[in-house]
């Protein structure tokens, strides 16, 4: 019994010491903000994949900087790597889409100004506030070029025009651009390992500006919009425009909804963040 309250009184020494230890840290230093990396995965929502279906998911990665205004507020600069892409193939419950058969790939790369908004007080080094879910909201901009394979070969789709943008037949048709602007709405939360260590966990919505992350949007151009090249053999556009003759008769009519104009293409992270406090020195109050 004596040797069990003695090793109870060292346990309880042993941890308000530390507690003491991990309190003296913040009163002598100053969290300035962090700096992390993540990585996980990345989906795309959109023409082909209008249901919001997460069963193609491709590689994400992140650097960051995170301001911190007091223990609740931060500011973040976020740039990122990932890779989307979609397949009507994915689509057999719906019939039209699946003998639509287009698909796409793109690689992202994205910067954003993100606030984080914490909802429990966080610092680090002090076990009693090592934890906080937090929201997070802003915006930022990214690269997109859009591909296809034919016959093997990578084929990037924009240049194309496979709506009929440069056609004199849709005149009000214009080439999207290669840059759009997105809006990240997300939640995570952060688990301070150490004094100077933060492992934690985020998903991130992007709403988008676009509807071309896809290549796909509005009607079909239907094949006039795509002459033939000067062997008369078609032109990789309009083979690319309508690919539904896989499965038969095109579909590809001039006029007939090739996308879903009225909503933009969107996609979604969802990564493991590791990040280490930046800390300066404050000098603490001496009592006399």
């Amino acid at each position: 019994m004596k040797k069990l309250i003695f090793g109870s009184a060292l346990l309880i020494f042993g941890f308000g010491s530390l507690k003491a230890q991990f309190r003296t840290i913040d009163q002598s230093t100053v969290q300035e903000g962090e700096f992390g990396f993540s990585v996980g995965g990345a989906h795309y929502f959109g023409d082909l994949n209008p249901k919001l279906r997460v069963n193609r998911p491709k590689p994400a990665l992140g650097v960051f900087f995170r301001k911190q205004f007091g223990n609740y507020v931060a500011l973040r600069v976020n740039a990122h790597f990932a890779q989307l892409g979609y397949s009507d193939i994915y689509n057999s419950y719906n019939q039209f889409m699946h003998e639509r058969n287009l698909s796409f790939n793109t690689n992202i790369w994205e910067l954003t100004l993100q606030g984080d908004f914490n909802f429990f007080k966080f610092v680090p080094g002090d076990i009693d506030h090592a934890f906080t879910p937090y929201l997070t909201v802003g915006v930022g901009t990214f690269y997109y070029n859009p591909y296809a394979y034919y016959q093997g070969q990578k084929v990037y789709l924009r240049q194309l025009g496979t709506e009929g943008q440069g056609s004199a037949l849709y005149p009000g048709r214009r080439a999207y651009g290669d840059m759009a602007v997105c809006f990240p709405v997300g939640v995570g939360f952060k688990y301070n390992i150490n004094a100077r260590t933060n492992l934690g966990f985020e998903i991130v919505y992007r709403f988008t500006t676009t509807d071309y992350i896809d290549d796909v949007s509005k009607t079909y151009a239907g094949a006039a919009a795509f002459p033939n090249l000067p062997n008369g053999q078609p032109s990789l556009a309009g083979i690319l425009q309508d690919r539904s003759y896989v499965y038969g008769t095109p579909i590809g009519i001039a006029g007939r909804q090739r996308g879903y104009s009225n909503q933009n293409d969107s996609y979604v992270t969802a990564e493991i963040m590791l990040s280490f406090t930046l800390t300066s020195y404050r000098c603490p109050k001496t009592k006399y």
